[in-house]
């Protein structure tokens, strides 16, 4: 394994694009039609937003500088970011924090966890965020150098994103952008020119940086943190090197930890049903589009059956291992670990 953690990035790249503005590498990059922003631009073999692909620059050409033992949760859109951020938050904070006066209590998880992309491109000069736990949407090949970070990567089943990101978007799109109808979300999904996309090339990114680098890049699975939130609760702890105590177990701390940061909990808060927050492509964004409703299979209840088998085509030829059948636990012994088996076993 190479002595120094480093994703697809290199240096002789980084200098190419500081010899070049944004503007002048956005104006020679093919784009498409955007979702939530006017077009999204292809950057080494991934579809950005115009804003979001001006941070990822400003990452590069900025030196992005993140704090020793920082954490970085990486997603596609609509994989379980949200609930991700507020679990990650509540772990990696919990020795500092009262149950009663949580942060989580009166603010929404993005709040909390900036998102690394959309903070550069507000701080353009200035890229890195002063916190030791960070979010993006990035592709692998596509971040920063990560030489003092760790990576949890949540995935979701691709039918269940889609659906979740073509809800969201009517939420969120732009008044003045046209209206993107279902169909035509499922066509640009497929052929991988959705923003953050290829859905499939994304997951992979990640998957085999996780093989690669066992300790630095934790992989996870929607589905199997729905089915057993405490179990992963504590794979997540070891993997950030503040495993759960014994007391700490005694003392039901894993089990407040996951009730509080259950969709449950946080969608029936007053900051989460009311509140707003900043953001990145609407100057307001309201709390409560982050919360609809967080099920596994949902998609079959908007998707037809010929967009269900083609996804699921799709996603057979793309990944390396079964996305239904394969259970992908965070680490043990130092070790990634794919397994059949059911956690309880």
């Amino acid at each position: 394994m190479a002595s120094l953690f480093s994703t697809g990035v290199t240096k002789e790249q980084s200098h190419k694009n500081q010899q070049k503005s944004p503007d002048i590498i956005l104006s020679e990059l093919p784009k498409e039609r955007g979702w939530l922003s006017e077009h999204v631009h292809q950057y080494k073999g991934f579809w950005y937003p115009t804003g979001i692909l001006q941070g990822l620059l400003a990452l590069q050409q900025q030196h992005f500088k993140p704090k020793p033992n920082t954490v970085l949760l990486a997603s596609y859109p609509k994989s379980g970011t949200t609930w991700l951020k507020a679990l990650l938050f509540a772990i990696k904070n919990r020795a500092e924090l009262d149950f009663n006066t949580h942060p989580l209590l009166s603010s929404n998880p993005h709040e909390l966890v900036p998102q690394l992309e959309a903070y550069a491109f507000k701080h353009l000069t200035n890229p890195t965020p002063n916190t030791c736990l960070m979010h993006s949407h990035l592709a692998f090949n596509c971040l920063p150098e990560l030489a003092n970070c760790n990576i949890v990567y949540v995935f979701r089943d691709p039918k269940d994103v889609l659906a979740s990101c073509w809800h969201f978007i009517q939420k969120l799109r732009p008044t003045e952008l046209p209206f993107i109808s279902l169909p035509e979300a499922f066509d640009q999904f497929t052929k991988g020119y959705s923003p953050f996309g290829p859905f499939w090339d994304h997951v992979m990114g990640y998957y085999k940086a996780s093989l690669e680098f066992p300790k630095k890049v934790c992989f996870l699975k929607y589905e199997e943190l729905k089915k057993d939130p405490i179990f992963n609760a504590k794979k997540l702890a070891e993997f950030l090197e503040q495993p759960f105590s014994l007391e700490e177990e005694s003392e039901g701390i894993v089990e407040r930890i996951t009730e509080l940061c259950s969709f449950e909990k946080l969608s029936n808060l007053e900051v989460n049903k009311e509140g707003t927050h900043t953001g990145f492509f609407i100057p307001t964004i309201t709390n409560n589009i982050f919360f609809r409703q967080g099920k596994v299979g949902d998609s079959k209840n908007h998707l037809s059956e010929e967009m269900i088998e083609v996804l699921d085509e799709i996603t057979k030829q793309k990944l390396d291992f079964d996305l239904m059948n394969t259970s992908v636990t965070p680490l043990q012994n130092g070790k990634g670990i794919e397994s059949d088996q059911n956690h309880n076993n």
